[in-house]
């Protein structure tokens, strides 16, 4: 996972948290929809007439996801794919259910409603902490170049 989706994730965080419309029933406004309208730069509107198109919400659509179906939906989940999204994470995503993501909130706080606003930006912004994290761990340690180290 790159910059790209902790960057849109964090973005999103702060959407919602400004009062950007959520609506958990409605596939452009709810938890996937919101993440999908930071990734794709569609509105709400059009996230969801192309969910409507196809039957289920957005862990149905991921387990159905077909790269090649040429389904409006399909075109907007291959373009949340191609930031490093799996199709796992949009299923997670829809429920606030990733174990990794919910494991970096206090204990008290893991039990998430997936239709409530603020458990949804807990969950962008722990999951964008995340991969923070996991994107730290991956980079090289800085070269040791023998020079005594100063004082800060």
């Amino acid at each position: 996972m790159g910059t790209v989706l902790i960057e849109a994730l964090r973005s999103t965080a702060l959407r919602l948290r400004a009062g950007e419309t959520y609506r958990w029933a409605h596939q452009g406004a709810c938890n996937c929809g919101h993440l999908a309208q930071t990734l794709t730069k569609r509105s709400r509107e059009e996230i969801h007439r192309a969910a409507l198109q196809k039957a289920g919400d957005w862990r149905e659509h991921a387990v159905e996801y077909c790269a090649t179906s040429g389904l409006p939906i399909d075109h907007i989940l291959s373009e949340m794919l191609a930031v490093g999204l799996t199709l796992e994470e949009i299923e997670h995503l829809e429920r606030l259910s990733d174990p990794r993501v919910l494991a970096r909130l206090p204990a008290a706080e893991r039990h998430l409603d997936f239709r409530d606003r603020e458990d949804v930006i807990r969950y962008m912004e722990a999951w964008a902490a995340l991969l923070e994290a996991q994107l730290e761990a991956r980079l090289p340690a800085p070269a040791d170049t023998g020079e005594p180290r100063r004082a800060a």
